[in-house]
Formats: structure tokens, C-alpha cells, sequence
């Protein structure tokens, strides 16, 4: 704003400043605020013109003519198409005894202003526009001013001047929060809060109604703020971004409005562009159209670039939820599908054990979003279950990372949103059910994972049956917890169950098959150690030939065979192994990963039953930290760690008197 009233101090001039951003942002109110300012503060003449088509545009300019001394004759003859009207209003203009401030207000459309000659530079005055439209090309020669949403503090004291009895400023603050911060709906909400007459609600109670209402609902809500029904179309949210789309369509962009719809599924978080190399929606939208239409809505400010290394995309969740209210009932099918092959190209089966293409913790709130769309959209049970496995594949992929909490946070949020739609002995539901279950034992609460998996377990063997796979799956979820709560004959009973079963369906060198055969190393008995251990360098071998040294399981096998040699007493062939683990997990995962600490706390644990203490120590160390960072002081497997590291101290300096 101290920008814009420079522009218009005396003596100012020649200048055209260009208020660009979404619809609903308040570039119209910071020119009104700047109109008051150079009318009232500073003496200037104030000209506002509505540009939003050709009509109202010359009527305007013909007006501000007019207002700087045109005569009726000449008038006539501009209406009448005699002469150029644009020379004549700014022949005016050019020569007017007064400094001006001339406003072209929603200005959406620029080839209104183009064709004629209607935007130019005057000595005597300034000219802002207010505008959707951000292209650059449009706009030569001008200042161009992007707006978007308002900073926490300024969108808090917007509500709390338009309510002040609705609430403390903190309140405030967190539905401006829920709004997004838009200056539209935090006008409308202000609105509908100061009105109110018969039941008056609280800040609070708006805020309650916001976050516990259908997302369309919401919509509705918001726009309850409006001064009167049927409010001109650019003053409700939920109709203000249709003005940008009929803009586009009219500039032969049709495929803008499919593509703004198939982001209504993601979120508005940012939004990897890579996401959309091959978005498509049938023939609405095909894949050959969708640079041209995201250029459409990024020059209608519909949606937004993000600075950063990764380029990413960021659209206003007002504006999703508004189109996504929008969006016609027949359309809704195809792109909550479109939505799902979209992510779902993005996250790997855990079959497959393949890399995923994007950080899942970016992707993690378009797949909830995705979900949540596609509830709200009462699409079929197929495309509902088709984003619950992309839910469980996102959770994967958070297990892999090592990102456990969140892993769970997003298995809890997708298993409460679709109990409704999907039986509970759904497949995606018990997939979603398993990873849950995974999730608490990685987070070290094995009592309550035991319960967890064990209820899966008996729903998979009585939907599935005892040999199906998802049933073996189950088998090695319970079996996690029941070692680590010392009931080692139960827990190898299912991870051999589960070993034996993948290899007469899958094969015996499937990578599923594989990565359960290293679980028995784990908790091989102690009278088999000999035994286990060279059935474990046989194995270990199979994984290198048939997945390549760098495979998350390969790295799973070595981990185990080196343990299972150090709980044979064979530290001389344990710790090599061991050494050459924490490099290649380090090296995989990154130094935190909790399996590159769990390797690290094995070879502690060998150097210290080797008597090796001093190199003991300083591995414990790094693990117990490393542990209490990643996992918290409080995880079971931290405080192993530190009594390990208290034990080995111990042990090297000898008791203290």
C-alpha cells in the first residue's frame, strides 16, 4: 500500500499499476482504500470506471471524458462511432487542469482494454487496474502488483473490525485460519457474524460450524455473510471463480475448467506440477491440452506458482471447495478416477518394492484430499476403494521413510473417513486396517499392536481365508510385536506360516517371499543358531542376485544374519558384516533412518559382547541419540539404547564407588 500512495503524491504521474491475484483477494478494496486516499489526502480528481466488458468500459471512459471537459457534441460522435472514443477520452485526460487517479476496476478481460487503445500513460494521472489476469503480455510497460491471501495478523483484525462483539482476536485468528485468509470470505464471514439478530453466534461457534460442515456446506455457510440474496456473482465465493472460467472459455481455453476440476481432488497444499504431466480427463481434457490449461489458470490467478526447488502449484481452498460444489453431478465419476491415476502412478505397490517418484510426505495431503473428494462426491464404491489404496500405499511409503507417526495419523484419518462407504471386511479397508497395526508397533506400543494385528489377522482369515495373501501379510504384522514382547515360539510359528505360504503362491525368490524368510533369522531359536546361520548366507546370497546389494531387503537379510551370528557367538564373522550394514543402510535410508540406528545398535552391541567397549560406546551413542531425536526419549527402543549405552560405560570404567 505505501507503494501505491507514493504513485499517486502530487506531481506523480504517467504510470499504470496492475492489482493482479485471484478472485475475492481484495485487489478492488486496496483500490478503493488508495481512491479515498488520492481524493480525500491528497487532491486528486478519482475516476472509476468498471472494465469488466466493453459496454460498461465505454460508458465509463465516456463518462471520465465528460468529468475533464468533453463536450455533448463530441460525446455523440464518439457513441455514435463518428470518432475514436479512446482518443477522445484521453485527449481529456492529457489535458486535464487537474492530477487524476482513474481506477479500471475487474478488469478480467484484457483485450477489452487492448482493442481501442483504452489503457495509456498520462503525464496528468495514474491509472490502476484491477485484475484476475496476471500474464505479463498483457500489461506492458506497467507495474504489476500480485495479491493473494492476507498475513495471519492483518486477516485476524479484518474479522475482528467487522465482528468486534463476535469474539477476542485470537478466536479471530483461527477462522481466519480455516478461511484460508481470503479477504472475500473473511468479508462475508465478518458480515454474517455482525448481522445476525435472533441467535447471535460467537466467533467459536463460526468456527465450530466451519470445521465440523460437509466441505459444500461450508460454501453455503460462508456465503450466508452476503448483504443480500442473488449478490452480483464476483462477491460470492461460491461463484466468483466461474467469472475466470467463462473468461477462459470464451478465449478458446475449454480444457481449463476440466483441469481446475481435476485439482478440486488434490489439496491445496503445494502441488508438484510433475503431478500433471499426464493429467487427463477423456476428451474434456486430453493429456495434449493440459500445458495450455494450466497456463490459462495460472494467467487468471486461479491457481499459483510456489517458489522453491521444487516446482510446485498452490490453488486456494476456498476456491477448491467452491468448484468442487460446482461440479457437475456426471462429471464427478471421472475425475475422482482421473485423480486416482494420477497419484496412484506416483505411489508403488510395496509388491512391486520400487522407489517412489515423489516425496511422499508432499504427497500425503493430496491423497487424503483425494479420499475426502471422493466422499463428498458420493462417487461409486470402486473409486472410493481406488483412493483407499492409495492411501495404503501412501502409508507405505511414510513406513519406508521412517515417518511412523505420520504414517498413522493418515491410516487413522482415511480408516475414520470411509467407514461408511466400504464394508469393514472390504480388502482396501483390512490393507489400510494392517498398515495401521505396522504403524503403533513402529511407534513402539507393541501391546496395543498385538491387539491391532491380531483382529486383522482373524478378519483376514475369515474374509480371505488361512493361505490367501493379505492373510499371510497379517501374519507377519502380529508376528512383530509378539517377538518383541518375548513370545518368540508364537511369533516364529506365523513368520514361517507366512514364509511357506508366499513361496508356494508367489515363489520362493519373490521379494515378499524373501523379505519374510529375514524375519526368521530374526527369531531363529537359540538350538537352531548354527543351523539358521548358514541357511541365513545362503539367503542373504539369494536376495544380492535376485534384488541387487542396495534392496531394502537385502540390507533386512544382512542386518538379521549379522545378529544371528553374534547371538551364536560368531563375532569374527559378525562384525565385518555388521560394519559393511551400517554403511549400506546409511547410505539407503540417511543417518537417522530408524533402521540405520537399528544397524548401528547391533554393531554396538557385537563390539561390546566382543569387548571391544570403547568403539562400543561411541556406536551406542549415536543410536541413543539418534533414537531419542527420531523415535522420542520415550520409545521403547531409545530407552534400550540408553541402558545399553549406561551398560557398556559401565562395564569399561567399572563400578564407582
Amino acid at each position: 500500500m505505501d507503494r501505491l500512495r507514493t504513485a499517486v503524491e502530487p506531481g506523480a504521474g504517467d504510470g499504470i499499476y496492475v492489482l493482479h491475484g485471484l478472485g475475492g483477494c481484495g485487489k478492488t478494496a486496496v483500490a478503493y482504500a488508495l481512491f479515498q486516499h488520492a481524493t480525500t489526502q491528497v487532491g486528486r480528481i478519482g475516476l472509476w470506471v468498471n472494465a469488466s466488458d466493453l459496454a460498461s468500459l465505454r460508458a465509463g471512459m465516456l463518462a471520465a471524458a465528460a468529468d475533464r471537459g468533453a463536450s455533448d457534441g463530441e460525446l455523440i460522435g464518439a457513441r455514435s462511432g463518428l470518432r475514436p472514443a479512446a482518443d477522445l477520452v484521453w485527449h481529456y485526460l492529457d489535458h486535464s487542469d487537474q492530477p487524476w487517479l482513474l481506477v479500471l476496476d475487474n478488469a478480467d478481460d484484457p483485450s477489452v482494454l487492448r482493442d481501442g487503445g483504452w489503457l495509456r500513460t498520462s503525464p496528468c494521472g495514474v491509472v490502476i487496474v484491477t485484475t484476475r489476469q496476471s500474464a505479463a503480455r498483457w500489461w506492458p510497460g506497467a507495474d504489476l502488483l500480485h495479491f493473494g491471501v492476507l498475513p495471519r495478523a492483518d486477516a485476524a483484525q479484518v474479522l475482528h473490525d467487522l465482528a468486534p462483539h463476535a469474539g477476542p482476536i485470537e478466536d479471530a485468528a483461527e477462522v481466519a485460519d480455516r478461511l484460508g485468509r481470503l479477504p472475500l470470505a473473511l468479508t462475508l464471514a465478518g458480515g454474517f457474524l455482525a448481522h445476525q439478530v435472533i441467535a447471535p453466534w460467537t466467533l467459536s461457534d463460526y468456527r465450530h460450524k466451519l470445521e465440523n460442515t460437509h466441505s459444500f456446506a461450508t460454501i453455503e455457510l460462508i456465503d450466508q455473510g452476503a448483504w443480500r440474496d442473488g449478490d452480483e456473482s464476483r462477491h460470492l465465493v461460491s461463484r466468483t471463480w466461474q467469472l475466470s472460467l467463462d473468461s477462459l472459455n470464451t478465449g478458446g481455453l475449454p480444457e481449463a475448467a476440466p483441469l481446475l476440476r481435476l485439482l478440486t481432488c488434490l489439496s491445496s497444499d503445494p502441488l508438484p506440477i510433475s503431478i500433471l504431466a499426464d493429467a487427463e480427463v477423456g476428451a474434456d481434457l486430453p493429456a495434449c491440452r493440459v500445458e495450455s490449461a494450466l497456463r490459462g489458470l495460472l494467467d487468471h490467478s486461479l491457481t499459483e506458482l510456489v517458489p522453491g526447488n521444487l516446482r510446485c502449484l498452490r490453488t486456494h481452498s476456498v476456491l477448491l471447495d467452491s468448484v468442487a460444489r460446482a461440479t457437475p453431478a456426471g462429471q464427478r465419476e471421472a475425475l475422482a478416477q482421473a485423480g486416482v491415476r494420477l497419484l496412484m502412478a506416483l505411489l508403488p505397490d510395496s509388491h512391486e518394492h520400487l522407489a517412489p517418484k515423489s516425496d511422499p510426505t508432499t504427497l500425503a495431503p493430496h491423497v487424503l484430499a483425494l479420499l475426502r473428494r471422493t466422499l463428498d462426491w458420493e462417487a461409486s464404491e470402486s473409486a472410493v476403494a481406488s483412493a483407499t489404496e492409495c492411501t495404503w500405499r501412501l502409508v507405505d511409503l511414510l513406513d519406508g521413510i521412517g515417518d511412523y507417526a505420520s504414517a498413522l495419523a493418515a491410516a487413522t484419518e482415511a480408516t475414520a473417513l470411509i467407514q461408511d462407504r466400504l464394508a469393514t471386511d472390504h480388502q482396501q479397508v483390512l490393507r489400510l486396517r494392517q498398515r495401521a497395526g505396522r504403524a503403533v508397533y513402529r511407534l513402539g506400543q507393541f501391546a496395543e499392536a498385538e491387539v491391532l494385528n491380531r483382529q486383522v489377522l482373524d478378519d483376514c482369515e475369515r474374509t480371505f481365508g488361512p493361505e490367501a495373501l493379505d492373510t499371510l501379510t497379517s501374519c507377519l504384522g502380529l508376528a512383530l510385536p509378539l517377538w518383541q514382547l518375548s513370545r518368540e515360539p508364537e511369533a516364529l510359528s506365523l513368520i514361517q506360516r507366512a514364509a511357506v505360504g508366499r513361496a508356494r503362491v508367489l515363489g520362493p525368490l519373490h521379494p515378499l517371499t524373501l523379505l519374510a524368510r529375514t524375519y526368521i533369522l530374526e527369531v531363529a531359536p537359540e538350538r537352531d543358531l548354527e543351523e539358521e546361520a548358514c541357511i541365513g548366507y545362503e539367503l542373504v546370497s539369494e536376495c544380492q542376485e535376485a534384488l541387487g546389494s542396495a534392496s531394502s531387503i537385502t540390507l533386512t537379510a544382512e542386518l538379521n544374519q549379522a545378529d544371528l551370528l553374534r547371538r551364536a557367538g560368531r563375532f569374527g564373522d559378525a562384525l565385518p558384516l555388521a560394519r559393511k550394514n551400517v554403511v549400506s543402510n546409511q547410505n539407503h535410508y540417511g543417518a537417522e533412518h530408524p533402521i540405520t540406528l537399528a544397524a548401528r545398535t547391533q554393531l554396538s552391541v557385537i563390539l561390546a559382547e566382543a569387548g571391544n567397549f570403547d568403539e562400543a560406546i561411541k556406536h551406542a551413542e549415536l543410536a541413543a541419540e539418534g533414537r531419542a531425536r527420531v523415535l522420542g526419549p520415550s520409545h521403547p527402543w531409545t530407552r534400550n539404547s540408553q541402558e545399553r549405552l549406561h551398560q557398556y560405560r559401565q562395564s569399561r570404567d567399572g563400578p564407582q564407588s
